[in-house]
């Protein structure tokens, strides 16, 4: 097992990799006590049952490694880079180098299109593709601290060897079906910027509430954000500075002095003094002070909606004969809300538009102009078109 420390290490590698079609990658990251990710390793391997499978060790490198290399490699057309549920890897290398991988593919996106069902683990599509089967007893494991086991590094070089398989079957299976395009669009969503970009001023929309008060929202929305923002700026997840509960909590009691946030009976013992103390305090106060035009407002559409629960229940079982004849996964062409949604009239839902309005989307809205009508035969849904 080969494992990179230097960036004339990494720049080899890459320009190996360059002249390939693929080069498959993983990341291993702790994120318990901070809140951004720190990155402790990167997986990746170059086509082929023998092809070269690496180690990149960003802790033990330290300054000597640089990932440029690796970025550089992120924005080489030629090569598509392969992962498996991308999303938290993308973050990390668009938090430390602002970039994305380019071409990209995500093996359990295709593989939701292919119809192995919702959000595929990799463990799973190992047995079905590979015909393998993964070694978990490294899977706890604490990736900052060195030296890693040998049994360590196979763990996780398994995450990217078996990845070639899986994702050449994929695309062949993704190329036979002309779906390349669904892919592809779901892929954009993963590349885009505002995916992982985190407003400070719109984190109290993450809060769940049934209190629809101007005021109380106003204290939440304030609070909320010096959450954020001093997560954020000292590197510490969310629930150090406080946890939801404790939030509402004091948007409930809205202390005023040190003396009166004490008595929370939710707020751990870090956010009772110093600086944390003093900025719920100030939160607080900027939501007692926030002008009426100026205080969130509650988003009411959802309880408002006029479904009709039998046109739902239609939507529904059109879906699941979609999801089967397309052999897509249901949750990946419409959510249970998007069906009521598309129900009370709505019609600006993901639903319909793109490639799940071919898929679903088209119908749907034929079947509640009643154009078109659903029938059974045996275990089989139809569809048919009325007079």
């Amino acid at each position: 097992m080969r494992t990179i420390t230097t960036t004339e290490e990494l720049a080899a590698f890459c320009a190996a990799a360059k002249s390939e079609p693929y080069v498959t990658i993983d990341t291993e990251f702790l994120r318990e006590r901070t809140y951004w990710s720190k990155l402790c390793l990167i997986q990746m391997a170059l086509p082929g049952k023998t092809g070269e499978g690496v180690l990149v060790d960003p802790i033990e490198g330290g300054e000597a490694l640089s990932l440029e290399p690796l970025y550089d490699l992120f924005r080489h057309k030629a090569t598509v880079k392969v992962f498996h549920a991308a999303r938290q890897d993308l973050e990390i290398f668009f938090v430390e180098g602002g970039v994305f991988p380019d071409p990209l593919f995500d093996t359990q996106v295709a593989a939701m299109v292919c119809g192995y069902g919702e959000q595929a683990g990799y463990e799973t599509l190992v047995k079905k593709i590979a015909k393998e089967s993964l070694d978990k007893t490294s899977r706890f494991t604490d990736w900052s601290r060195r030296p890693l086991s040998d049994a360590q590094k196979e763990y996780a070089l398994a995450d990217v060897t078996h990845l070639r398989l899986v994702y050449e079957s994929l695309a062949r299976q993704i190329a036979k079906s002309g779906r390349e395009a669904w892919v592809a669009e779901e892929l954009k969503l993963l590349t885009d910027p505002e995916t992982y970009t985190v407003r400070p001023e719109e984190a109290w929309l993450r809060v769940k509430t049934r209190t629809t008060s101007g005021r109380f929202l106003a204290v939440v929305k304030a609070l909320a954000q010096f959450r954020e923002e001093y997560a954020q700026s000292n590197n510490v997840p969310r629930s150090r500075v406080m946890k939801d509960d404790a939030l509402l909590e004091i948007a409930s009691t809205r202390p005023t002095n040190h003396e009166e946030l004490g008595r929370s009976r939710l707020l751990l013992r870090e956010g009772r003094k110093g600086d944390i103390a003093d900025g719920i305090l100030s939160a607080v106060q900027a939501g007692l002070e926030m002008r009426p035009e100026d205080m969130p407002k509650p988003d009411l559409t959802r309880e408002q909606l006029q479904v009709n629960p039998a046109l739902a229940d239609l939507l529904r079982v059109l879906l699941k004969a979609k999801s089967e004849s397309l052999g897509v996964a249901a949750k990946l062409i419409a959510s249970a809300g998007e069906l009521d949604a598309i129900a009370a009239g709505e019609r600006d839902v993901p639903a319909l538009h793109g490639w799940r309005f071919e898929a679903f989307g088209e119908d749907a809205l034929r079947l509640c102009r009643g154009e078109i009508a659903l029938t059974a035969r045996g275990n089989e849904v139809r569809v048919v078109r009325t007079a």
